[in-house]
This record gives structure tokens, sequence and C-alpha cells, in this order.
């Protein structure tokens, strides 16, 4: 029920955030492209135009991620081993940007971003491992108990 909930929450977060990012990086390419700013020379319509991709990107990227948390939350499973990297890469990228964003922005979005982390890691460990399959189909059985603390061997002297 948790780990339900939890996925869902974190799969509307990130919607909500992908359409953040794709709003501001559409304001920042107009503003780019209306007062002709130019950083060493480079050309304006290549920035804001490249202003505009890395919003797209960065947009398609985090409904990516926020249908993989969806995904995870209607079939109450983990997530595969692609959608484990892309969340991974997800939390790397939020906990990077935290850090940034305490000295450029303020604790408000410090604290939105590791929110959103610690979503994105609860989907990942909530979550127990997929099952290993065996040549018959079913779940491999696990490796024998250790023996009891009496027989065990020193491996070296």
């Amino acid at each position: 029920m948790v780990r339900r909930l939890v996925a869902g929450l974190a799969a509307i977060v990130l919607v909500a955030e992908a359409a953040v990012l794709v709003l501001v990086h559409i304001v920042l390419g107009r503003t780019t492209a209306n007062q002709s700013m130019s950083i060493a020379g480079s050309d304006p319509d290549v920035m804001s135009k490249a202003t505009y991709a890395m919003g797209a990107g960065m947009g398609a990227f985090l409904l990516l991620c926020a249908a993989l948390a969806a995904l995870a939350a209607l079939r109450d499973r983990s997530p595969g081993r692609f959608g484990r990297v892309v969340l991974v890469s997800a939390a790397v990228t939020h906990a990077v940007l935290g850090m940034l964003a305490v000295g450029l922005v303020g604790w408000a979005a410090f604290a939105a971003l590791m929110l959103i982390l610690c979503l994105l890691v609860l989907i990942l460990t909530l979550y127990p491992a997929a099952a290993r399959q065996g040549d018959g189909g079913g779940p491999v059985e696990d490796a024998p108990p250790p023996p009891p603390f009496g027989e065990l061997k020193p491996t070296s002297p």
C-alpha cells in the first residue's frame, strides 16, 4: 500500500517538475532571443534554441521517470533493469542539483529537490529486487544456511 502511494506521488511530482522546468526554459529562451544577449560572441539564436532543446530534453527525461514510477505503482512491482538505471540517474541528478541549489537559489529549492530525491530513493528501496528465474521457471532456491558456529574453521592462521 505504501509502495504504491510513494510511486504514485513520485509520478505526480515528477510530472509537475517537468512542466515547471519546461516553462522556465521557455522563458529563458525567449528572454535570450528578445534581448539579443550574447556571451563571448555566441550567436543569440543558437543560445535560445539550445535553451529550448535543453528544456525539452529535461522535460522528456522527467516524464520518462514519471512513467516508470506510475508503471511501478500500477503493477506494484519493482521497475526492471532499465527503469532502475533511469531512476538511479534521476536520483543522482537531483542530489547534485540540490547541492547547487542551496548556494544559487536557496533552501526552498533544496528542500523541493531533496523531497523528490527521497521519493525516487523510496521507489528504488521499497520494492524488493526482481525474483531470479531458474531453469524450471520458478524462483531459484537460496543458498543453504551456514554451518553451525562450532563447525566454522578459520581461513587464515
